[in-house]
């Protein structure tokens, strides 16, 4: 199964929605087009929606890593949400969610950042 990716912008917070598998495959051309994104415009946060990832490997942690990093250097916060119960333990065991938030869904995800959806 491939990786399908959206990318959408409200306000100051791009919204990265991931539908298929994310491994080794997959996870160089995410980070790229992930990065453009980044550049494109004046974002500060990022909203990880999971709902359709059915399947992630340490690649795909990496890219996900990297870009949280670019984040804080921005001053932003990245959140993750509607993570389904596999790829949620492979976050709890590499510790990511000890300094990636994790929140129900979507919308509240943009809510706790302050933006309306």
């Amino acid at each position: 199964m491939q990786l399908h990716s959206q990318f959408n912008i409200v306000e100051d917070v791009l919204i990265v929605r991931l539908d298929g598998e994310l491994d080794h495959h997959s996870a160089a051309r995410l980070k790229i087009e992930w990065q453009e994104w980044l550049q494109k415009k004046e974002i500060k946060h990022v909203i990880l929606n999971l709902s359709q990832l059915h399947f992630m490997d340490s690649s795909g942690l990496g890219v996900v890593l990297g870009r949280y990093k670019e984040v804080k250097q921005l001053g932003g916060e990245m959140i993750v949400c509607s993570v389904n119960p596999a790829v949620k333990r492979l976050f709890d065991m590499s510790g990511l969610f000890k300094i990636i938030r994790l929140e129900s869904d979507e919308v509240f995800a943009l809510t706790s950042l302050g933006v309306a959806s």
